[in-house]
Parts: structure tokens; sequence; C-alpha cells
């Protein structure tokens, strides 16, 4: 993959450029970026250009063996980590290259839910097994076949766990010309031995307007669409190709018709529409719909605020919250997000989305209607 065909980080890629130009290439490195925000396929571009044969000011060339060995995933000194659901306990990445392969090539900027949809995972959980962790020792013990470097590039660190232990070595005193570019979300769930011994490569999120230019150029969606996908999505290019999926956007009119339910505290209402509809949305519209109706309300804190330039939303949306924030308070704002964000993180889980949805309600109920704020909350 090349820089060019990456969406936006243009100030990051320009320092990626630098540090091989100017051989300052770290052994290794953590390229930390959220969910979809395309640090997987920065890694690849750097590690491309790193061993381009031809290289150019701005990027890898293209076409030199290298490179097109690159942009297939079958260059014989690049190598990946990923997790993977196992079936046995002597598999390892290599078991499931060749999905891998074709999931990478078709989508660069993929969740690790949309990697679990390409295999038969069934309710496995993800893991990089200690298996794989001997396996990566034993290739990266080998001579490079053709490139200047050897190349790991490791996605999702988080789910190596301790068998991270038995790689502590490798990545402190690698062999040389070997570099190991890791790929997480969750800096937080990162053995601290593996980030102490990595450079740090801060990768941020898609600003709005780049995913609405990204699906405005290059998906073809009228500008409307692309502000409301770009808006839900909130610097996630999966989530933004996820919607595109979707024939149309109902997220609005569902979120008006349930806090109207809410404020007016009706409740049989209310238990209709998580039974008929938040139930049946399915796990990812459920998913979309909080998101969405999280951003929703941290536009409405921007307006509470006095923030309005910061506020991107039009026509419906925008005077809604405009409505909306002149009827509630900074401080209810924020737990009815953390209850959201609850909701959002247990639908991840598989957990009953009548229960959830329903709870959630009742607990905006008391919040919006009588002013009663859950046990433990922390005010502003």
């Amino acid at each position: 993959m090349q820089f060019k065909n990456i969406v936006g980080h243009e100030a990051l890629k320009q320092q990626l450029l630098s540090t091989v130009q100017e051989n300052r290439v770290s052994h290794a490195q953590l390229f930390l970026g959220p969910e979809g925000s395309g640090n997987l396929a920065l890694a690849h571009a750097y590690a491309q250009y790193i061993n381009c044969e031809h290289k150019l000011p701005d990027d890898s060339c293209g076409n030199c063996p290298s490179c097109l060995k690159y942009e297939k995933i079958i260059h014989p000194d690049l190598h990946f980590s990923f997790p993977f659901f196992a079936k046995g306990s002597g598999e390892t990445a290599s078991t499931y290259m060749e999905d891998w392969r074709k999931a990478f090539l078709d989508n660069p900027y993929m969740s690790l839910n949309y990697w679990r949809n390409q295999l038969d995972a069934e309710n496995k959980q993800a893991n990089i097994n200690i298996a794989e962790a001997h396996d990566i020792i034993k290739k990266l013990s080998l001579k490079a076949f053709e490139a200047e470097y050897k190349v790991l590039i490791m996605w999702l660190p988080e789910y190596l766990d301790t068998q991270g232990n038995a790689l502590l070595k490798l990545i402190e005193e690698p062999p040389a010309k070997t570099l190991f570019l890791l790929v997480p979300e969750n800096q937080d769930k990162i053995l601290n031995t593996i980030i102490s011994r990595t450079q740090l490569v801060k990768v941020n999120k898609l600003s709005h307007d780049e995913l609405t230019q990204y699906l405005i150029n290059v998906k073809q969606v009228d500008v409307n669409r692309a502000n409301e996908i770009a808006f839900i999505a909130d610097g996630n290019m999966q989530s933004a190709l996820e919607q595109l999926q979707e024939e149309s956007n109902t997220n609005f009119d569902l979120l008006i018709r349930w806090l109207r339910c809410i404020v007016t505290d009706s409740g049989l209402n209310i238990i209709q529409m998580c039974d008929e509809e938040f139930s049946k949305l399915g796990r990812e519209n459920q998913k979309l719909f909080l998101i969405y109706a999280i951003n929703i309300l941290r536009q409405i804190v921007l307006l509470n605020q006095g923030l309005d330039q910061l506020v991107f939303l039009k026509d419906a949306e925008l005077e809604f919250v405009q409505k909306f924030s002149e009827i509630t308070t900074l401080d209810k704002l924020q737990v009815a997000i953390e209850q959201l964000e609850k909701t959002h993180y247990s639908v991840e889980r598989n957990a009953n989305p009548k229960i959830l949805f329903l709870d959630l309600s009742l607990q905006l109920v008391l919040l919006f209607k009588y002013n009663t704020f859950p046990q433990g909350t922390q005010y502003i």
C-alpha cells in the first residue's frame, strides 16, 4: 500500500518519510490509533516504503519488485501477526493467512469484528497464542530472503496477553535489519514491558472533513449523506464503510421518537420500542444507533457551552439539538452519554438487547423527566 492511497494523516506521513530518508528508523514502533483510523494501513505503507527499491520523495514507487509483492501481501520478508480464533492449540496466524490477506486487501481499515466475520469464529475469543509467539521468533531468526529489512506487523497486540513476554528479548535485541511494527487500538491493554521497548507513533482519528471528502470523491456519495455518515462514524472509517451498506439512515427519526417517549415517561411506548424496534435492529445497527445518539448529545454539549462554531449539523438535526440544549444541563448530558457508552459496551458483548435498551430508557427517564441521577454519578 502506498501513502497516497491512505485517507488523511498528511503530517504523520511526512514524519514517517523523514525517518527513512534521514536513516532514523526505530527497530520497534507502536502505531497507536483508534479503530478505523488507518493505523494498520499506515504501518504497511511505511514498511513498503522502507523496502522500496526506487523510493520517491513522498512515497514508494509502487512498481519495483518489492512494492509489487508488498501490494499483494506476498513479500517473503513481510510477516503479519494478528488475533485469530483458534480451533486448536497449535494453530498460528499462518493458518489464517489466506483469509487475512483477502480481508486486508479488501479493507485495510478493518475492525476486529470485521475480521471475525470473515471467519467461522462462532463464540470463540480472539487471541494471539503462545504458538504464534514461538512462530514469530522462528521466522525472524532467519536471514532476509531479498529485502533490506525483515518486517513484522502485529495487528492488535492487546490480544497477545502474557504470551508477549516470550517476545521481549527479540523486540529489545532483534536481529540486524529487523523491524517490529505493532498496531494497537488500546494502549491500556498492552503489556507495559512491550510499550517500554517501542517508539510511539500516535495516529489520530480521521477528521469529519477527511471522511466526508473521501465519501464524496471516492465513494460517490452525495454531500448530505456523506456528512451524515461522517458524523455518525466520528473518525472511524470502518464505521463509515458499514453505514454505506445501509440503504438509508433512519437513526435520527428513531432517536427523536425514543427521546420523546423518554421525556414524557411514556412507559408502554418505551417497552414497545425496545421489544419491536431496538431488539430487531441487529447488533451492528444497534451499535450504530448508540454511536449516533452519543454524537448528537455531544453536539448538544457544544451548543450548551456556547461553542456554536464547532457544531456542523444541518436542517432538522441542527434544529433538534438547538431546542434540546435549551431544556437540559451539562451534568445531565454527561450522565446520559455515560449511560449510552455503557450500553454500547454491553451490546458489543452480546448482552440481551431488550433488557439493555429498556434499562437504558428507564435510566434516561429518571434523568431527564425526574432529575434523578444514577447512584455513584460524579458531577462536573
